[in-house]
């Protein structure tokens, strides 16, 4: 006889897929993969944005002193029914709740299978906001669970304790979340293994990881939660400096070309100027100097104010390089930028015989220069004539987009890279360029977005740092000015006026913001909902932006300013077509320039005067500040005009900062003070986990974790004996990235 030998369960851990849990499936799944959560110990890692505090449970009766307030309160269904209202269209649903000290109602708008899933004289705990209506007070849409008996505490999960509330998309709310991690909490907790090192724990007094997550998720007060907090804030950053000082000591393993410094050189630069440099950039102009010196490739990041000379100090860098017999690869984020450093350094160039190319995109054209002009007929040379150059030493500087690190593009001898307004210059780009050579070219990063010290020290963690922290003698301070609705006919006549005289002005269009969605707890006490038509893609935010740039021209050039030549710039162009528009702007052909909040930064346009920006208050302190630095190019005075609608005090407050403070290291730190890091930069920007974010705005915690992570290296450089935190270092470079 045949016996059929059934197969064993299939063994579920904290690796198992989430949609191998009976109550998640593959439609929940889909869902989980938008927060990134695919497996078991990703949900349980997957921790609140903040609480609410239900913890307080009151007898019925006393809710008459909590009107306005939110509350907690347990009793037996009297009744309970649900019914429609066609004056607004709605579902509602009404219970009676009592306990030993009196009666109250509970109302729930559109949830009418409330009626059925509860009935008389079963116990209900409710926590909800106290409402006044015709008929007295009623708790509003309170959150709800069945409970045995009043009094019962212990097993609550959605009310009487401090509640987590979550990040959500469709169809995951926060009630769900507690439903599905709690049950996973009590089976899969104890499998959770300690990544932190013994001493760190034992020496900062953390929590244990599997205590920590619990306190997390279901703190027993808000204390733990902090404590909890504290513990994974640490190992977030904690894991950045392990990451950011791996590649630091991996770099100083490699070898680098040594750029002895020429002082006769350097001084005949300077002289050729048709300026002075600023202190600032003397220092940092030796600073880098002197790390081309050395056989240890160079890692320095640049940072410096719009307009304030960093292109001199990186042209001073690339002439070094080319004068001891080696290439320059010089990158921008876009072509506009590219075609705009290839002029500038060109012209910088133009008495030291060094041959500079420009290449950008498939579509553009391929220059080889030691003439001053971009456009001239006679430097436009075939892509392939360009490749072979750069292939056989020929071509000194190549100025481009990223795609300098193509497959098809060798240099004969890369010895240093400058890379201009990207974040980072990430680890695979860097290996790319060094490919099978034995020696690796130097980095130099500039950046005009002012950097925090905190997130310098971990973003950052592996560069060095120059700052240009003062402006050239001739630029006049730009005049911020903020533009209330009652204003606004005296700051459109001003710009009238200076555009009557030849100056050309930015319009800068409100940010469209992804609205987040609600919470279940806020839906239920406000009464407010995600529209169903809202964007939640950044393919859909990006064509509102564009909309908003349209609806701004046409209100521009209809009503405000009929007589003046108004053209709009925005993402969705093409590029021949956006640096056609960049140039008639530059050139006067165009008055007033209506653009998103992402057109080219950098851009040099001397004869703009003006920089317009409507609803700013949507902007950080930063973006506002990197904004009014596209105007101010010259010795011309120029002015921001920050239009505003928003009475709220913080708003008044950060813009009152802009007005009063030129210095974009200063507005940064501010704006980290104020908005966090998350809105600063952009959590999606950097891909930091939240905890991580969070824990930038406080220098101490960096400090901490960067000594930490320095000696556990120093120890063990390879994390050997800590195969945990092996694991989960490996798992976070997945997770983030910094490009």
């Amino acid at each position: 006889m045949l016996v059929r030998i059934q197969p064993r369960a299939h063994m579920i851990s904290l690796s198992t897929p989430v949609e191998e849990l009976p109550k998640i499936g593959t439609a929940y799944a889909k869902k989980l993969k938008k927060f990134g959560i695919k497996t078991i110990q990703d949900l349980l890692f997957y921790f609140p944005a903040r609480y609410d505090d239900f913890s307080e449970i009151i007898k019925v009766r006393d809710i008459r002193q909590k009107l306005g307030q939110t509350v907690c309160v347990q009793g037996r269904i009297a009744d309970i029914e649900s019914s429609h209202t066609f004056k607004k269209w709605m579902d509602l649903t009404e219970a009676l709740v009592e306990d030993d000290s009196g009666q109250t109602k509970a109302i729930w708008f559109n949830q009418p299978y409330l009626a059925k899933s509860f009935k008389e004289d079963d116990f209900i705990s409710l926590a909800g906001k106290v409402s006044l209506g015709k008929e007295g007070l009623y708790l509003a849409s309170p959150a709800y669970e069945r409970i045995n008996e009043i009094g019962e505490n212990e097993e609550l999960t959605h009310t009487g304790r401090i509640v987590p509330v979550y990040s959500e998309t469709r169809g995951v709310t926060s009630r769900w979340l507690r439903y599905v991690i709690k049950p996973l909490l009590y089976r899969f907790s104890e499998q959770i293994q300690e990544s932190l090192p013994e001493e760190i724990v034992k020496k900062y007094k953390f929590l244990p990881i599997q205590e920590a997550v619990w306190q997390l998720h279901f703190p027993e007060s808000f204390e733990a939660a902090d404590a909890a907090k504290a513990r994974f804030s640490f190992e977030e950053l904690f894991l950045i400096q392990l990451n950011v000082l791996k590649e630091k000591a991996r770099l100083m393993l490699k070898k680098a070309p040594a750029c002895p410094m020429d002082a006769n050189l350097m001084k005949n630069f300077t002289d050729s100027l048709p300026f002075k440099l600023t202190d600032s950039q003397r220092k940092c102009a030796f600073q880098i100097l002197k790390d081309l010196e050395k056989t240890v490739p160079m890692s320095r990041l640049l940072e410096g104010d719009v307009g304030s000379g960093k292109t001199v100090v990186a042209t001073m860098a690339a002439l070094s390089t080319v004068k001891n017999g080696h290439q320059v690869a010089f990158m921008a984020p876009t072509e506009i930028l590219a075609k705009q450093h290839f002029k500038t350094v060109t012209q910088l160039l133009k008495n030291f015989d060094v041959k500079i190319g420009l290449m950008t995109g498939k579509d553009a054209r391929i220059t080889h220069a030691g003439l001053v002009s971009d456009t001239s007929p006679a430097c436009v040379i075939s892509k392939k004539s360009f490749l072979g150059d750069l292939e056989n030493g020929q071509l000194d500087i190549a100025i481009g987009t990223h795609s300098l690190i193509q497959k098809n593009v060798e240099f004969k001898d890369l010895a240093l890279v400058v890379v201009d307004e990207q974040h980072r210059f990430g680890v695979e780009q860097r290996d790319h360029l060094i490919k099978d050579k034995k020696l690796v070219p130097h980095l130099l990063s500039m950046t005009a977005t002012p950097i925090p010290r905190t997130l310098a020290l971990t973003v950052y963690g592996d560069l060095d740092l120059s700052l240009i922290d003062e402006m050239p003698k001739d630029r006049k301070k730009i005049k911020t000015i903020i533009v209330p609705p009652s204003q606004r006919k005296e700051a459109y006549d001003f710009i009238e006026k200076e555009v009557k005289e030849g100056k050309g002005v930015f319009v800068i269009c409100p940010k469209i913001e992804s609205k987040k969605t609600i919470a279940t707890s806020d839906v239920a006490m406000t009464g407010s909902f995600v529209p169903q038509n809202y964007p939640a893609s950044l393919a859909s935010l990006a064509t509102m932006e564009v909309k908003a740039v349209k609806d701004e021209y046409e209100r521009l050039s209809s009503k405000i300013f009929p007589d003046l030549r108004i053209t709009m710039l925005h993402g969705k162009m093409k590029p021949a077509e956006k640096e056609k528009i960049m140039i008639d702007f530059r050139n006067g052909e165009i008055d007033i320039l209506v653009s998103t909040s992402v057109v080219e930064v950098g851009v040099d346009v001397p004869r703009a005067t003006i920089m317009m920006i409507e609803g700013a208050e949507r902007f950080g302190l930063s973006q506002l500040h990197q904004f009014r630095g596209r105007v101010g190019r010259s010795d011309l005075q120029s002015y921001c005009f920050l239009f505003t609608t928003s009475p709220d005090q913080l708003d008044r407050k950060r813009l009152k900062a802009l007005v009063e403070s030129n210095n974009g290291f200063e507005l940064a730190q501010k704006d980290l003070e104020i908005r966090g890091p998350g809105s600063l930069y952009g959590t999606q920007q950097w891909g930091l986990p939240d905890m991580a974010m969070q824990g930038l705005s406080n220098i101490f915690l960096v400090e901490k974790t960067r000594t930490a992570a320095k000696e556990i290296l120093e120890k063990d450089p390879e994390l050997k004996n800590y195969p945990q935190l092996q694991e989960r270092l490996k798992n976070f470079q997945k997770r983030i990235h910094f490009e």
